[in-house]
């Protein structure tokens, strides 16, 4: 598949700045592969096109406030965002995209905006503005950022971000109080993304209650979102694309409830291109005799670097929800794996026409 049959023009207003309130007041847009058909929705009404024996799989990740500021001792500002622990560097490494990378040093040390007691040394440089980092003292991360971070919000909402200086922009970045609540599911709870797995934002507590009261099953997984998330494809053939990795793991109580649904003829449902990510990464990573076997199943964790566009197909994942996707991003390529690449760029074409909002505060598709 070529990168540009990624493409497709958004107006500026449909990408969404704000969260609609309450979670669940999103549009749906319920798209039917085997009908061909569309259907306009509310997001609390999504229990309409689910059925008893089905099973729905939520990805817990957490996001956590990982953007921070620090200071050269030469004045100069630097703009960072966690990406994910170095326990095996030593005590208080992590990795961090930094910014403006080419001018840190390695073993510079930096202080920390709104942490005085504390400072960032850039230990080694990595590769496109990443370094390893350590803290001293040695000092927990998660609870760290919990004190001088703020969401990562993704680049495309600009709330409030009207100075011209780059770092004042990254500063301001959009991000409000009410985005730590907001930009995170209700089921969150394991700590490690930079980025929220969005189809989810939209369930509130009550919604999955009665979803689990009609028959439906829940269970979950933990994929914590990178930031390659948002990095653009920028090769020609999306052969050559260089996937980013992204850890996941899968408990036993969920490859359980995979079997029993398998086995009784429900279909799995994932919320979100992360929670699909998974299921495929499992489909390859298990045999299907695995699967099927009666015994006590074993978790499955580790980094996954999948990589699904056409003509692949997915073949774990028998329905999607999922919101509307960047163009030119390795999320469209996968909904386009599931549903087809014309029946995409139409149902895209019409959420445009009918004004659906887009990307992660917008409405949500559900592909059947």
């Amino acid at each position: 598949m070529l990168t540009i049959e990624l493409d497709y023009d958004l107006p500026p207003e449909r990408i969404a700045q704000q969260p609609v309130a309450p979670r669940d007041a999103s549009r749906l847009l319920v798209l039917d592969r085997a009908a061909g058909t569309t259907e306009h929705a509310v997001f609390r009404d999504v229990g309409r096109w689910l059925r008893a024996g089905d099973l729905l799989v939520l990805n817990d990740t957490r996001v956590v406030p990982a953007r921070f500021f620090a200071q050269r001792d030469s004045g100069g500002r630097v703009e960072g965002l966690y990406l994910h622990g170095a326990p095996q560097e030593g005590a208080g490494h992590w990795c961090a995209l930094l910014k403006p990378a080419a001018r840190l040093r390695e073993g510079e040390s930096l202080k920390l905006d709104a942490a005085a007691d504390v400072r960032l040394v850039a230990v080694r440089r990595l590769e496109r503005g990443t370094w390893l980092v350590r803290t001293e003292p040695p000092t927990d991360v998660l609870p760290l950022l919990a004190r001088i971070g703020s969401v990562p919000l993704p680049p495309y909402i600009r709330r409030g971000a009207t100075q011209p200086d780059a770092v004042a922009n990254a500063q301001a970045g959009g991000a409000e109080d009410s985005d730590r609540e907001r930009y995170q599911t209700v089921y969150a709870e394991r700590a490690g993304a930079v980025a929220a797995p969005t189809a989810g934002l939209h369930f509130t507590p009550e919604l999955l209650s009665s979803i689990r009261a009609a028959g439906v099953a829940l269970c979950t997984v933990t994929l914590h979102v990178g930031v390659g998330t948002f990095a653009p494809i920028v090769v020609d053939d999306l052969r050559e694309h260089p996937m980013h990795a992204e850890w996941f793991e899968a408990c036993s109580e969920t490859i359980a409830a995979l079997r029993r649904t398998r086995a009784a003829g429900g279909r799995v449902i994932a919320v979100g291109t992360t929670s699909a990510r998974v299921l495929e990464t499992l489909a390859q990573r298990i045999e299907s005799a695995e699967l099927a076997d009666a015994g006590p199943p074993a978790p499955v964790t580790g980094w996954t670097d999948i990589f699904l566009y056409p003509p692949l197909r997915l073949i774990a994942t028998d329905a999607l929800i999922t919101n509307f996707h960047l163009p030119r991003s390795t999320l469209l390529a996968m909904v386009m794996a599931l549903a087809g690449v014309e029946t995409i760029r139409r149902a895209y074409a019409e959420a445009i026409r009918e004004q659906y909002r887009f990307y992660s505060y917008g409405d949500a598709m559900l592909i059947l």
